[in-house]
């Protein structure tokens, strides 16, 4: 039986598309620091140009610290039609190569290209000519990861930034893997990175050295992804992205819990999975379920649905933690603890929803 063919996946990200755009419109914005949102009180960052940026302004900052940073901050108000029509040239360019587009936001996306619509070779190459007719025909640049699988893909594409792009071939997935810290892994966020660093990972190195029922015990499920991930393997495929009803995570423990202690860090890994997919894809939610099975099996949930969206990870937390404070004290052990954020809206909606309260 033949092996089968090493995928070819191209993550392409747009170069602070929103400030980006708000540039190549204003020609006095040019090479000025720029953040898109409010300036107010209450205001937050969007987006911030590069020039921007190296005063540390970063998305989702309030816009009073961004202006601590940056006394000469130029604050733009968002124009989320223009940043959409935009999206919807890019993504026109990219299906003139690949029909296996699967769209993380407005603008990024991942791109199989394994059997383009070309019939180019090499993915560096098909990835230079997105790139080149992205900037032609929008005169904005964009950033590109290549590799074989996401994972890698997704890294990568963060090496050359901005306007450039950066391969990840088979035979230097292993190695590139083990010399980042575990922080760095896409998909593990700061309280999952400081649970391995309490147990004395480090580095992918030192994650692809735990055993897989080693990782399951101490991560549940997401350990086997963690196993797979410091061997440099990741077998999602790219399909096309559909606005999900819900986003979840669930752990199976392999020792049931009775504390609220073990109950808050047994949560935490399904808290930062589910909010990392938020983060990539935009998406936000309204209604908050807590998913319990005791060791008997039996099982309930605890929802809590929300006027607004839940605006960030620490509002996630605490509302979850609130769940769960509810199901306490704990008569017997509690095997599985999962949560799930639903009632979702679009990346474009949420943006321009959150920003229209605050400018």
């Amino acid at each position: 039986m033949d092996a089968p063919e090493t995928r070819k996946i191209i993550h392409l990200d747009m170069d602070a598309f929103y400030a980006s755009v708000e540039q190549r419109d204003n020609p006095a914005l040019r090479g000025k620091p720029v953040a898109v949102g409010g300036a107010r009180q209450r205001g937050v960052v969007a987006a911030a140009s590069y020039e921007a940026r190296k005063f540390g302004v970063r998305s989702a900052m309030p816009s009073t610290t961004a202006v601590r940073k940056c006394p000469d901050l130029i604050f733009v108000k968002p124009r989320f039609e223009v940043y959409k029509e935009v999206s919807r040239q890019i993504r026109a360019i990219f299906a003139e190569y690949t029909p296996l587009i699967e769209p993380l936001s407005l603008d990024e996306a991942y791109l199989d290209v394994t059997e383009n619509l070309k019939g180019i070779a090499l993915a560096t190459q098909v990835a230079r000519e997105i790139r080149a007719e992205i900037l032609r025909q929008t005169q904005l640049t964009a950033s590109a990861g290549i590799s074989y699988n996401k994972f890698l893909a997704k890294l990568a594409s963060d090496y050359r930034k901005p306007n450039g792009q950066f391969v990840i071939r088979p035979d230097q997935g292993m190695a590139f893997v083990e010399k980042l810290g575990v922080g760095e892994f896409h998909g593990i966020g700061p309280a999952t990175a400081a649970r391995l660093n309490n147990l004395g990972i480090f580095s992918g190195l030192d994650l692809r050295q735990q055993s897989e029922a080693f990782l399951r015990q101490h991560f549940g499920k997401a350990g086997s992804h963690y196993y797979l991930i410091a061997r440099a393997q990741d077998h999602r495929p790219v399909v096309a992205d559909r606005l999900r009803k819900s986003i979840g995570s669930e752990t199976t423990f392999e020792h049931d819990l009775l504390t609220p202690e073990e109950l808050i860090d047994g949560l935490q890994p399904c808290l930062d999975s589910v909010w990392q997919h938020c983060q990539r894809t935009g998406l936000r939610g309204r209604t908050i379920t807590l998913k319990v099975k005791y060791t008997d099996f039996q099982q309930i949930t605890r929802s809590r649905t929300l006027f607004g969206l839940v605006p960030t990870p620490e509002a996630f937390a605490q509302l979850s933690h609130e769940l769960l404070t509810g199901i306490q004290p704990v008569s017997k052990g509690i095997r599985l603890l999962g949560v799930s954020l639903s009632n979702l809206e679009a990346p474009e909606e949420v943006v321009g929803k959150q920003l229209a309260l605050l400018l």
